[in-house]
Formats: C-alpha cells, sequence, structure tokens
C-alpha cells in the first residue's frame, strides 16, 4: 500500500509517498481501507518540528479517517468487513492516517450515517470532538447562555457554532467580513469581524468563551466572558497573557486537548443524523498531494476543512 511518511521535520515538501507493507489488526482492532482522511492544524505543526507530538521521524501523520472496515482482529464482534466507519486514531500517538490502510481499535470507531458522504465522514472526528468535548464536556453549555467562538468559520469553529445553537445557546462568532455570511448560515445570532473590531467592547459579556487562535485573541476572550463564566482554550501555546489575566478575575480558564471517543461521535453523527450538524469541505486533494493539503492549511484562510483522498 502507499502512505505518506517524513523522515525529517520541515516544510511540506518533506511529505513524501512511499509504499509500505499493509499493516494488520491485532486483537481489538480492525484494518480499514481510507477512503478520506482530515487535515487538521495540528498535522501541520507535527509535520513542521513546532510540535514534537511524534518524537523523532520517520513517522506518518494524521489522525481523523473515514472508509471501509477491510478485516477485522481477533476478538472484534462489532464491526465486519464492508462496514462504513469514521473516527480519530490513537490520538496524541501516531494515527497514521495519511495513508491507503490504517489499523484502528474498534472504541474510537462509529458507523458513517447515509446523509455523511466519506469526505465529510473523513473530515468530521478531531475537529468536531474538539468542539464537543469543549462545549459540553468541559464547559457544559446550557440553553439560553451566551457563548463567544473565536475563529468561527474554521475547521473547529464552524462546527462548535453548531453544536452551540444544537444546545440552545445565543452563539457570537468572530470571522473576517467575507465570510459572515458562512457563519450566519451555520446558525451564529452575531457575527464580529475580528479584524476591525475590539470584540470584548461589542458585546455582552458572555457566559462561555471557546478560544481556537490564543495570544491577543484569548486576552479579548478572557475580556469578553463574565465573571463566574469559563474560557475554553484549544491552543496550548501563546495563552500566558489570558492565563495571568483570567486568575487575577478569578476566572476559569481550561486548555483542553481532544481524546479519542467512539461515545462522543455516537453523539455528533446522531447530530448529523438529526440534520443539525454538518461539515464543510472547501477542498479535497490526493493523497499523493499531501504537501499541498498542508500548504493550503497553513494560510488559515480555510473555510471549514480539507481532506486527502486515495
Amino acid at each position: 500500500m502507499y502512505s505518506i511518511v517524513q523522515d525529517t521535520v520541515g516544510d511540506p515538501s518533506v511529505l513524501r509517498l512511499v509504499e509500505v507493507p499493509r499493516p494488520v489488526p491485532g486483537t481489538g482492532e480492525v484494518l480499514v481501507r481510507v477512503a478520506a482522511a482530515g487535515v487538521n492544524p495540528v498535522d501541520v505543526a507535527v509535520r513542521s518540528g513546532m510540535f514534537a507530538l511524534l518524537g523523532d521521524p520517520p513517522f506518518t501523520v494524521g489522525w481523523d479517517i473515514a472508509g471501509t472496515i477491510e478485516e477485522v482482529g481477533p476478538g472484534v464482534q462489532v464491526f465486519q468487513p464492508g462496514d462504513e466507519v469514521l473516527g480519530l486514531l490513537n490520538f496524541p500517538n501516531a494515527g497514521n492516517a495519511y495513508a491507503q490502510y490504517v489499523v484502528a481499535a474498534v472504541d474510537e470507531l462509529v458507523r458513517r450515517p447515509p446523509n455523511l458522504s466519506p469526505a465529510e465522514a473523513g473530515a468530521l472526528p478531531l475537529t468536531a470532538l474538539t468542539a464537543w468535548q469543549a462545549l459540553v464536556g468541559t464547559a457544559d453549555l446550557q440553553a439560553g447562555q451566551r457563548v463567544l467562538i473565536q475563529a468561527a468559520a474554521g475547521g473547529v469553529g464552524h462546527l462548535a457554532v453548531q453544536l452551540a445553537k444544537a444546545r440552545g445557546a445565543y452563539v457570537i462568532g468572530t470571522a473576517s467580513a467575507a465570510k459572515h455570511g458562512f457563519v450566519r448560515e451555520l446558525g451564529a445570532d452575531q457575527v464580529i469581524d475580528y479584524t476591525s473590531t475590539d470584540v470584548a467592547t461589542a458585546i455582552e459579556p458572555v457566559d462561555v468563551a471557546f478560544d481556537l487562535v490564543g495570544g491577543e485573541t484569548a486576552v479579548g476572550s478572557v475580556a469578553a466572558t463574565k465573571l463566574g463564566g469559563v474560557i475554553v482554550a484549544a491552543v496550548r501555546g501563546r495563552l500566558e497573557q489570558a492565563e495571568k489575566l483570567a486568575a487575577e478575575s478569578g476566572m476559569r480558564l481550561e486548555v483542553i486537548s481532544v481524546c479519542p471517543s467512539g461515545p462522543d461521535l455516537a453523539e455528533l453523527i446522531a447530530l448529523v443524523e438529526a440534520g443539525k450538524l454538518r461539515v464543510h469541505v472547501e477542498h479535497t486533494v490526493p493523497l499523493a498531494d499531501a504537501a499541498k493539503a498542508h500548504e493550503l492549511i497553513a494560510t488559515q484562510r480555510t473555510t471549514g476543512k480539507i481532506v486527502l483522498v486515495p
């Protein structure tokens, strides 16, 4: 089979398509023929060496997949060959998703519903789980609360807007002016142009702020949150000022890292089936052109998601 491998960290050119042995599923595992693999900012950070999550190369980045079960390992009864599935694999360890075939633990997978295409399914897991675990698992967002979502048109942000609306919250999203229509279509009640507006002074204080940017944006997220509210950050770097301001104000700032979870994915798939959650795929890129996908995502101008296909 073919897989994207890198022997050193660096720019997108380090990503090489090479022929490797097809993996064999062990106990409690299945072999999945990959139909789509989501591309995420963490992939870029690991590839470049900015985030040494996988240690020293060689390694294969990628954690999001959708595809068809080709083979089941010993002890697997919940799935069988031919089942269409999706999942977030083995994060924060190697998921090896940029490949034609990948081994996955059965408790990280769910069945793909008919109203989700393979490309959409491959784009969903990491971003949707991040939004769910932030807003539901950490912030316990409730109906009637006000929530601020920074970078609301991005991969995580555009799903967070929909999840917050499904929970009955009043949703405020930030995005560049060109993307305001897209964010409103997702269900946002209010959209702020972060390039020309001080968000904290432009809105009434929120109960929950979900920060996907860090730095000065995270400071603004704290400033926009009411006393007793919660700020959830999904970016671990550049949070020192925000953490200091939150501590001085007696506010709760939580930094989260996504975890694979079949049960959480099942909750998300139920929302997809109910028509309350959709994933927007802006670019579909051949697996062999993984470098191009990384160049696109590095611009930080992507609306929704980018996926690799065989």
